[in-house]
């Protein structure tokens, strides 16, 4: 057990160190200027001995090409983002996380001409509970002028209105990347991205826990992160498109038990809502006795790539796997692909939820779906048979090159939440960066504890796979099941 904790020691600090530029140490842009809140409302000139007062005042003074290094200390109100900076505008933490912004209102808004900023390392959140609607806000105002946004290494939580972030009305190349996203509102997502195009979210952490902000468990909040357009042409795209969700750890829902993780359309539109959205590489694990309806849907979307995931746990739903449906105006789903995935659940009630008698793999019915594939995926269901309903479109059956082993996830029944406290400047599960937390949530629980052999894939069909894993690892063809790559003996 020593051993253990020895390797786990060190392989956290390699892949931290193997990670730091892309996660915690953005290079600083052009000359550094700097906000304080002891700093000068009006006769500040934002260097280090003699920083402006507010982000604000920061904006309205830097030249482009530069970088606004923000001191610890707790920001109260919005900051306002509408200028195009052509060079580009670093706005960073000086010491992660100790930087909060707050406000009963937006805290975060982003919109008119805003372009080519990254916003890195602070904690975001609602100020009370009769907060204003949202916490962080990208608009692109229906235009072409808001693009190249990027959030980075941010804890972004307690929204008690609305999203914690939206990215909506034409908003385009934004990346929100090494994030924490917790506790969002009533009826509302982590992440609403809503007629957009070309999105990547990786590499975050996102889970729920109400009681540990001293807020209730409602079960009406949403799922994690929706992808959808909800106002058809009145900006630049039809349909959200070009969305990547990949490399993100997904864990203790406490949401409505009629959402999901990921959901790809909502709003029951005569239009298909959502194309082009590849989910790869991610981890959902099912540690909460709450209730899901399946931890990935899809509603009136098409040509939506399903693959290389790892879901394990419990996992108390309506379908262990998947939900496809169309419903109200909505198109026919059509060119769903489901293949490279883990689905383990070791207590061996796959797909069971309130009803004991009810255990369904996917919870589509025929007429709601077009065109699918399910291939090349793994499945456990702790030796007890794979559910199985006459109703559904999809079923493991179909699965043609499916693997039935045990894929030996931790055991994430006792997982601790990892919210951030301000009192300890650090997480709930010892780590300190985002980046700890996640590879700890990794390391546990999504890496199989024993590698398959070649007897388990060695007629298998090739399968097109991403080129690396959920850790950056790069992949071979041979090691193509789960959000991990397996070493294959």
């Amino acid at each position: 057990m020593a051993k253990f904790y020895v390797f786990l020691i060190i392989f956290l600090s390699f892949s931290a160190s193997a990670y730091e530029d892309i996660c915690t140490n953005t290079p600083q842009l052009g000359k550094a200027y700097f906000v304080s809140p002891e700093g000068k409302k009006y006769s500040g000139d934002g260097s280090r001995l003699n920083p402006w007062s507010s982000i604000e005042q920061g904006l309205i003074t830097i030249p482009d090409g530069n970088t606004l290094i923000v001191k610890a200390g707790v920001y109260v109100g919005r900051v306002k983002i509408s200028k195009t900076y052509e060079k580009g505008l670093l706005i960073k933490s000086e010491i992660p996380y100790h930087a909060k912004l707050t406000n009963d209102q937006r805290v975060l808004a982003i919109g008119s001409n805003a372009a080519n900023i990254i916003i890195e390392g602070f904690e975001i959140t609602h100020s009370k509970a009769t907060a204003k609607p949202l916490v962080v806000h990208i608009d692109g105002w229906g235009r072409n002028t808001v693009k190249n946004i990027t959030l980075r290494n941010n804890i972004i939580h307690d929204s008690y209105n609305n999203d914690l972030l939206k990215i909506n009305y034409g908003a385009e190349d934004i990346i929100v990347e090494c994030n924490m996203f917790y506790n969002q509102g009533d009826s509302d997502e982590h992440i609403d991205i809503n007629s957009v195009a070309n999105v990547i979210v990786r590499d975050n952490v996102f889970f729920n826990d109400f009681p540990k902000s001293n807020r209730k468990i409602t079960n009406k909040s949403s799922s994690f992160i929706v992808i959808k357009d909800s106002n058809n042409n009145d900006d630049r795209f039809h349909g959200a498109e070009n969305i990547t969700i990949t490399r993100n750890v997904f864990l203790n829902w406490q949401g409505s038990h009629g959402q999901s993780f990921i959901l790809v359309g909502e709003d029951g539109k005569d239009y298909y809502e959502a194309h082009n959205v590849n989910i790869f590489n991610n981890l959902m694990l099912g540690n909460s006795p709450l209730e899901i309806r399946a931890p990935f849907m899809v509603k009136g979307a098409k040509d939506i790539n399903f693959f290389n995931n790892t879901i394990s746990g419990d996992l108390p739903s309506n379908a262990f796997a998947v939900r496809i449906t169309r419903e109200q105006k909505n198109k026919k789903p059509t060119n769903i692909n489901l293949y490279n995935n883990i689905w383990s659940d070791p207590m061996g009630t796959m797909g069971q939820g309130a009803h004991e008698d009810d255990l369904d793999f996917s919870d589509t019915l025929f007429y709601q779906l077009s065109e699918f594939t399910l291939n090349n995926n793994l499945y456990w269901n702790n030796g007890e048979p794979l559910p199985y309903s006459l109703l559904d479109k999809i079923n493991p059956i179909a699965d043609n090159e499916q693997i039935t082993s045990n894929p030996h996830l931790g055991d994430n029944t006792e997982l601790i939440s990892p919210v951030w406290s301000d009192i300890t400047q650090s997480f709930d599960d010892g780590s300190f960066e985002i980046r700890e937390v996640f590879l700890r949530l990794v390391t546990f629980y999504g890496i199989p504890k024993f590698n398959f052999s070649r007897r388990d894939i060695k007629h298998r069909k090739a399968t097109s796979f991403p080129k690396d894993d959920i850790l950056g690892n790069k992949r071979t063809s041979l090691q193509s099941i789960g959000a991990y790559q397996l070493i294959i003996n």
